[in-house]
């Protein structure tokens, strides 16, 4: 396997393990919380690999400008939904639902930047929302249900995490993935004009994640209740909420900017499009149930759609 590829396929485990990270803080450290904690960390990161390469340097006025609505489309909304859509439909189903993202960019680029659509991108649009649908269109519980068993769901990587039943709980949290993936894309199309005029990966990310930790920080000036929960610090929740940074938008991203930078552009982005598959054996693992072939194939072929899109 060549280099460029591994390193793509080792971005794709990352985020997978942020999302994990992330799953296990479920009922002890509320959204806007996590939110602060991860983009802070991201920021810290990324504006430190800025100023290692020299990337700072490089930006201009306009690209800063681009990049901060970027900020506020991709991380601001985009993150405080993904963490929610976590806590309320598993990892899981927050990474599959994360594979939209590619065809709504694509949609994106053809209605707002007036780009082309082949039919072989079509086919691999087609592809990701067959694989959405047959995923967790029809959610169940997998597991016995027999005397004294209690059912156990494919989607709990953690005890108190929410069943794969249908339920409003559910619903909400395919929702919250869905506007994720929405922001994502918006983001994207906001930060590729930016990107093709060469602003440097750690800076241009350095600038959407500062904007989202000032966001965060500005709203303990807000004397809204719901936004202070009362939380008794813990270190392990800090360290789980640090970590799920590092390697989602820390050393997930690097990995995945190091392999575009000597790969091709469309076998990197298929292979790094691979969290859906990479996550289930570690909600295997977590849960103790293994997924079923609908989770295996519905992942499947959200990154074959992917594949077909980018190659």
């Amino acid at each position: 396997m060549f280099f460029s590829e591994l390193l793509a396929l080792s971005s794709a485990v990352c985020i997978a393990v942020s999302g994990m990270l992330i799953g296990e803080l479920k009922g002890r450290v509320d959204v806007i919380r996590l939110a602060r904690w991860q983009m802070l960390a991201a920021f810290a990161m990324t504006a430190s690999a800025a100023l290692v390469v020299g990337g700072w340097r490089a930006l201009e006025a306009w690209q800063i400008g681009l990049l901060s609505l970027s900020g506020v489309s991709g991380i601001v909304i985009a993150s405080t939904t993904y963490f929610s859509a976590i806590y309320l439909a598993g990892p899981r189903v927050t990474a599959l639902l994360f594979s939209l993202t590619s065809p709504l960019a694509l949609l994106l680029g053809y209605v707002v930047l007036d780009e082309t659509i082949s039919l072989r991108q079509g086919l691999g649009i087609v592809c990701v929302l067959a694989g959405i649908v047959l995923a967790i269109g029809m959610p169940r519980r997998f597991g016995g249900s027999g005397a004294g068993k209690p059912t156990v769901s494919v989607e709990v990587p953690v005890p108190n995490d929410a069943p794969v039943a249908p339920s409003r709980t559910f619903a909400i949290g395919v929702v919250l993935g869905i506007v994720t993936a929405v922001g994502q894309a918006i983001g994207t199309l906001l930060a590729r004009p930016a990107m093709a005029a060469g602003a440097e990966p750690f800076a241009a990310m350095a600038v959407r994640s500062g904007v989202a930790a000032l966001f965060f920080v500005a709203l303990l000036a807000v004397p809204l209740s719901i936004l202070h929960r009362p939380y008794r610090f813990r270190p392990g929740d800090l360290a789980l909420g640090v970590g799920s940074a590092f390697f989602g938008t820390g050393l997930g991203m690097s990995l995945l900017m190091a392999a575009l930078a000597t790969g091709n552009v469309g076998v990197v982005s298929t292979l790094s499009s691979m969290t859906p598959v990479v996550i289930l054996p570690m909600v295997w693992l977590r849960s103790g149930t293994p997924p079923s072939s609908n989770a295996w194939c519905g992942a499947g072929l959200a990154v074959i759609g992917t594949a077909l899109i980018s190659l």
